[in-house]
């Protein structure tokens, strides 16, 4: 299975997943020239933007730990773009969550406001 088709299963299954939660799908794959957001949902009151990580073998760290300062950075950037593109629902409390797989994606962790702005 390639990176890219492994990469999209994860985020589907990381969004039913968290639908199932009760958030909701806002946006998918929001692209910036700094990066990717993989998931905006709606969580009650709360913008939530989610980072997606998948790995299969844990031997260099958890798909956790792979969001870095570097990538943080990125998201954050990301998410301060889709604010500035949709200034209304910019107003509301936002929060950056990490959906953590490994191996054939039967573990699951969701960790909510995994590191801040």
């Amino acid at each position: 299975m390639s990176a890219i088709k492994t990469g999209k299963d994860a985020e589907e299954h990381a969004c039913r997943y968290l639908q199932a939660q009760g958030l909701q799908i806002v946006h998918r794959n929001y692209h910036t020239r700094r990066g990717e957001i993989d998931l905006v949902m709606q969580d009650k009151d709360s913008l939530v933007f989610v980072e997606v990580r998948y790995r299969r073998q844990t031997h260099f760290g958890s798909a956790a730990e792979s969001v870095d300062r570097r990538k943080q950075s990125k998201l954050i950037a990301c998410a301060n773009h889709y604010l500035q593109a949709f200034p209304e629902i910019a107003q509301q409390p936002c929060r950056f969550d990490v959906v953590s797989m490994g191996g054939k994606m039967d573990s699951i962790e969701w960790i909510r406001n995994a590191f801040g702005a």
